[in-house]
Protein backbone atom coordinates (compact mmCIF):
# COMPACT_ATOMS: atom_id res chain seq x y z
CA UNK A 1 0.00 0.00 0.00
CA UNK A 2 1.45 3.36 -1.09
CA UNK A 3 0.52 6.51 0.81
CA UNK A 4 1.27 10.17 0.16
CA UNK A 5 3.42 11.63 2.93
CA UNK A 6 4.27 15.28 3.50
CA UNK A 7 6.95 16.68 5.80
CA UNK A 8 9.38 19.58 5.79
CA UNK A 9 13.06 19.53 4.77
CA UNK A 10 13.98 20.83 8.24
CA UNK A 11 16.50 18.65 10.11
CA UNK A 12 14.10 17.46 12.81
CA UNK A 13 11.69 16.11 10.17
CA UNK A 14 14.24 14.49 7.86
CA UNK A 15 15.89 13.01 10.97
CA UNK A 16 12.76 11.24 12.20
CA UNK A 17 11.48 10.20 8.75
CA UNK A 18 14.75 8.86 7.33
CA UNK A 19 14.30 5.26 8.53
CA UNK A 20 10.68 5.14 7.41
CA UNK A 21 11.35 6.58 3.95
CA UNK A 22 14.41 4.41 3.32
CA UNK A 23 12.93 1.19 4.72
CA UNK A 24 15.49 0.93 7.55
CA UNK A 25 12.69 -0.26 9.81
CA UNK A 26 9.75 -2.59 9.29
CA UNK A 27 7.08 -0.54 7.49
CA UNK A 28 4.56 -3.40 7.63
CA UNK A 29 4.08 -3.33 3.87
CA UNK A 30 3.55 0.43 3.62
CA UNK A 31 5.35 2.51 1.01
CA UNK A 32 5.45 6.29 0.84
CA UNK A 33 5.27 8.91 -1.88
CA UNK A 34 7.18 11.78 -0.20
CA UNK A 35 6.36 15.46 -0.65
CA UNK A 36 8.87 17.84 0.95
CA UNK A 37 7.54 21.34 1.60
CA UNK A 38 7.63 24.26 4.05
CA UNK A 39 5.27 23.75 6.99
CA UNK A 40 2.82 26.45 5.87
CA UNK A 41 2.63 24.84 2.42
CA UNK A 42 1.93 21.53 4.16
CA UNK A 43 -0.75 23.25 6.23
CA UNK A 44 -2.43 24.41 3.03
CA UNK A 45 -2.18 20.95 1.46
CA UNK A 46 -3.83 19.57 4.57
CA UNK A 47 -6.65 22.11 4.18
CA UNK A 48 -7.15 20.67 0.69
CA UNK A 49 -7.06 17.12 2.10
CA UNK A 50 -4.67 15.93 -0.59
CA UNK A 51 -2.17 14.09 1.62
CA UNK A 52 -2.73 10.76 3.35
CA UNK A 53 -0.19 11.58 6.06
CA UNK A 54 1.37 14.94 6.81
CA UNK A 55 3.28 17.08 9.25
CA UNK A 56 1.31 20.21 10.07
CA UNK A 57 1.15 22.97 12.65
CA UNK A 58 -1.09 22.32 15.64
CA UNK A 59 -2.83 25.61 14.89
CA UNK A 60 -3.69 24.32 11.42
CA UNK A 61 -4.77 20.96 12.82
CA UNK A 62 -7.34 22.63 15.07
CA UNK A 63 -9.15 23.65 11.85
CA UNK A 64 -8.87 20.17 10.31
CA UNK A 65 -9.85 17.69 13.02
CA UNK A 66 -12.79 16.53 10.90
CA UNK A 67 -10.36 15.42 8.16
CA UNK A 68 -7.35 14.09 10.07
CA UNK A 69 -6.54 12.12 13.22
CA UNK A 70 -3.39 12.88 15.24
CA UNK A 71 -0.69 10.25 15.61
CA UNK A 72 1.00 9.71 18.97
CA UNK A 73 4.38 9.51 17.21
CA UNK A 74 6.24 12.22 15.33
CA UNK A 75 5.29 15.45 17.10
CA UNK A 76 7.51 18.47 17.67
CA UNK A 77 6.56 19.34 21.22
CA UNK A 78 8.72 20.33 24.14
CA UNK A 79 10.12 22.99 26.43
CA UNK A 80 12.43 25.90 25.62
CA UNK A 81 11.78 25.42 21.91
CA UNK A 82 9.06 27.95 21.08
CA UNK A 83 9.10 30.66 18.41
CA UNK A 84 10.86 33.95 19.07
CA UNK A 85 9.71 37.48 18.30
CA UNK A 86 12.81 39.39 17.16
CA UNK A 87 13.67 42.89 15.92
CA UNK A 88 16.63 45.15 15.14
CA UNK A 89 16.23 46.91 18.50
CA UNK A 90 14.05 46.74 21.62
CA UNK A 91 10.44 47.70 20.85
CA UNK A 92 7.67 49.27 22.90
CA UNK A 93 4.28 47.58 23.25
CA UNK A 94 2.82 50.31 21.02
CA UNK A 95 5.35 49.61 18.26
CA UNK A 96 4.57 45.89 18.38
CA UNK A 97 0.87 46.68 18.21
CA UNK A 98 1.35 48.86 15.09
CA UNK A 99 3.67 46.41 13.30
CA UNK A 100 4.06 45.18 10.67
CA UNK A 101 5.29 41.82 11.96
CA UNK A 102 6.59 39.07 9.67
CA UNK A 103 5.04 35.68 10.42
CA UNK A 104 5.86 32.24 8.96
CA UNK A 105 2.22 31.56 8.02
CA UNK A 106 -1.28 32.33 9.20
CA UNK A 107 -1.96 28.76 10.32
CA UNK A 108 1.33 28.19 12.13
CA UNK A 109 1.35 27.56 15.86
CA UNK A 110 3.84 30.43 16.04
CA UNK A 111 1.17 32.84 14.80
CA UNK A 112 -1.33 31.46 17.30
CA UNK A 113 1.12 32.10 20.14
CA UNK A 114 1.76 35.62 18.85
CA UNK A 115 -2.01 36.24 18.89
CA UNK A 116 -2.14 34.93 22.46
CA UNK A 117 0.76 37.08 23.70
CA UNK A 118 -0.04 40.20 21.66
CA UNK A 119 -3.76 40.09 20.76
CA UNK A 120 -3.73 43.70 19.50
CA UNK A 121 -0.87 43.06 17.05
CA UNK A 122 -2.94 42.47 13.92
CA UNK A 123 -0.68 44.02 11.27
CA UNK A 124 1.08 40.88 10.03
CA UNK A 125 2.74 39.89 6.78
CA UNK A 126 3.38 36.28 5.73
CA UNK A 127 6.91 35.25 4.72
CA UNK A 128 8.70 31.98 4.13
CA UNK A 129 10.19 31.24 7.58
CA UNK A 130 13.76 31.38 6.25
CA UNK A 131 13.24 34.90 4.84
CA UNK A 132 12.04 36.52 8.07
CA UNK A 133 15.44 37.51 9.47
CA UNK A 134 16.29 39.27 6.21
CA UNK A 135 12.94 41.08 6.19
CA UNK A 136 13.68 42.42 9.69
CA UNK A 137 17.24 43.39 8.78
CA UNK A 138 16.07 45.29 5.71
CA UNK A 139 13.27 46.96 7.70
CA UNK A 140 10.48 45.58 5.53
CA UNK A 141 8.86 44.86 8.90
CA UNK A 142 9.45 46.14 12.41
CA UNK A 143 9.66 42.66 13.94
CA UNK A 144 9.67 39.03 12.89
CA UNK A 145 8.46 35.73 14.29
CA UNK A 146 11.17 33.12 13.80
CA UNK A 147 11.00 29.33 14.05
CA UNK A 148 13.23 26.33 13.33
CA UNK A 149 16.99 26.87 12.97
CA UNK A 150 16.68 30.67 12.95
CA UNK A 151 16.59 30.45 16.76
CA UNK A 152 20.33 29.76 16.51
CA UNK A 153 21.29 32.43 13.97
CA UNK A 154 19.41 35.68 14.67
CA UNK A 155 21.95 37.05 17.17
CA UNK A 156 24.78 36.59 14.66
CA UNK A 157 22.84 38.91 12.35
CA UNK A 158 22.63 41.70 14.90
CA UNK A 159 18.99 41.06 15.85
CA UNK A 160 17.55 41.03 19.36
CA UNK A 161 14.89 38.94 21.11
CA UNK A 162 11.70 40.74 22.07
CA UNK A 163 9.81 37.74 23.44
CA UNK A 164 10.28 33.98 23.65
CA UNK A 165 6.73 32.80 22.98
CA UNK A 166 7.54 29.31 24.17
CA UNK A 167 8.50 30.73 27.56
CA UNK A 168 5.31 32.81 27.50
CA UNK A 169 3.24 29.66 26.90
CA UNK A 170 5.05 27.53 29.47
CA UNK A 171 4.93 30.28 32.08
CA UNK A 172 1.20 30.86 31.66
CA UNK A 173 0.09 27.21 31.34
CA UNK A 174 2.81 24.98 32.79
CA UNK A 175 2.57 22.78 29.67
CA UNK A 176 5.22 22.03 27.06
CA UNK A 177 4.52 23.82 23.79
CA UNK A 178 2.94 21.79 20.96
CA UNK A 179 4.38 23.08 17.67
CA UNK A 180 3.67 20.50 14.97
CA UNK A 181 2.26 17.00 14.73
CA UNK A 182 1.84 14.12 12.30
CA UNK A 183 -1.69 13.34 11.17
CA UNK A 184 -3.33 10.63 9.10
CA UNK A 185 -6.40 11.20 6.95
CA UNK A 186 -9.65 9.84 8.35
CA UNK A 187 -10.43 8.26 4.98
CA UNK A 188 -7.83 5.63 5.91
CA UNK A 189 -9.14 2.63 7.82
CA UNK A 190 -8.39 2.64 11.59
CA UNK A 191 -6.06 -0.37 11.26
CA UNK A 192 -4.02 1.56 8.66
CA UNK A 193 -3.90 4.63 10.91
CA UNK A 194 -2.53 2.50 13.74
CA UNK A 195 -0.06 0.82 11.39
CA UNK A 196 1.22 4.25 10.31
CA UNK A 197 1.62 5.24 13.95
CA UNK A 198 3.63 2.09 14.74
CA UNK A 199 5.90 2.64 11.75
CA UNK A 200 6.36 6.30 12.66
CA UNK A 201 7.32 5.40 16.24
CA UNK A 202 9.78 2.82 14.90
CA UNK A 203 11.35 5.42 12.61
CA UNK A 204 11.75 7.93 15.45
CA UNK A 205 13.29 5.27 17.72
CA UNK A 206 15.73 4.22 15.00
CA UNK A 207 16.87 7.83 14.49
CA UNK A 208 17.36 8.36 18.22
CA UNK A 209 19.33 5.11 18.54
CA UNK A 210 21.38 5.61 15.34
CA UNK A 211 21.69 9.39 14.86
CA UNK A 212 24.67 9.17 12.51
CA UNK A 213 22.73 6.85 10.18
CA UNK A 214 20.45 9.76 9.30
CA UNK A 215 23.25 12.26 8.52
CA UNK A 216 23.22 11.94 4.72
CA UNK A 217 19.47 12.44 4.41
CA UNK A 218 19.39 15.31 6.89
CA UNK A 219 22.40 17.06 5.33
CA UNK A 220 20.99 16.73 1.82
CA UNK A 221 18.01 18.90 2.76
CA UNK A 222 19.55 21.22 5.37
CA UNK A 223 20.28 24.06 2.90
CA UNK A 224 24.01 24.30 3.63
CA UNK A 225 23.28 24.57 7.35
CA UNK A 226 26.26 24.40 9.69
CA UNK A 227 26.40 20.87 11.11
CA UNK A 228 26.48 22.10 14.71
CA UNK A 229 23.31 24.13 14.07
CA UNK A 230 21.75 21.14 12.32
CA UNK A 231 22.22 18.85 15.31
CA UNK A 232 21.26 21.57 17.79
CA UNK A 233 18.04 21.92 15.80
CA UNK A 234 17.40 18.18 16.03
CA UNK A 235 18.20 18.14 19.75
CA UNK A 236 15.72 20.95 20.36
CA UNK A 237 12.72 19.45 18.54
CA UNK A 238 13.20 15.66 18.79
CA UNK A 239 12.62 14.23 22.27
CA UNK A 240 10.56 11.68 24.19
CA UNK A 241 7.33 13.38 23.09
CA UNK A 242 8.36 12.70 19.49
CA UNK A 243 8.35 8.97 20.05
CA UNK A 244 5.07 9.09 21.97
CA UNK A 245 2.98 12.05 23.14
CA UNK A 246 1.99 10.31 26.35
CA UNK A 247 -0.43 11.77 28.87
CA UNK A 248 1.53 15.01 29.30
CA UNK A 249 1.81 15.64 25.56
CA UNK A 250 -1.87 15.00 24.97
CA UNK A 251 -2.78 17.34 27.84
CA UNK A 252 -0.62 20.11 26.35
CA UNK A 253 -2.36 19.80 22.97
CA UNK A 254 -5.80 19.83 24.62
CA UNK A 255 -4.81 22.99 26.53
CA UNK A 256 -3.60 24.68 23.35
CA UNK A 257 -6.91 23.98 21.61
CA UNK A 258 -8.97 25.08 24.60
CA UNK A 259 -7.18 28.43 24.73
CA UNK A 260 -7.51 28.88 20.97
CA UNK A 261 -11.25 28.13 21.14
CA UNK A 262 -11.70 30.53 24.07
CA UNK A 263 -10.43 33.48 22.02
CA UNK A 264 -12.17 32.36 18.83
CA UNK A 265 -8.99 31.62 16.87
CA UNK A 266 -10.18 28.09 16.02
CA UNK A 267 -13.65 26.53 15.79
CA UNK A 268 -15.04 24.29 18.51
CA UNK A 269 -13.54 20.80 18.17
CA UNK A 270 -16.11 18.02 18.22
CA UNK A 271 -14.09 15.04 17.02
CA UNK A 272 -11.83 12.74 19.04
CA UNK A 273 -8.45 14.01 17.86
CA UNK A 274 -6.23 11.22 19.21
CA UNK A 275 -5.89 7.66 17.96
CA UNK A 276 -8.04 5.23 19.94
Amino acid sequence: MKLSLGFSPCPNDTFIFDALVHQKVDTEGLEFDVILADVEELNQKAVQGVLDITKLSYHAYAHLTNQYVLLDAGSALGRNCGPLLIAKRPLSAEEIKKGPIAIPGKLTTANFLLSLAYPEAQNKQEFLFSDIEKAVQQEEVIAGLIIHENRFTYQDKGLVKIQDLGEFWEGSTGHPIPLGGIVAHRRLAPDIQHKINRVMARSVAYAQQHPLATRDYVSAHAQEMDEDVMYAHIGLYVNDYTRDLGTEGRAAIAALFQKAEAINIVPAIKEEIFLK
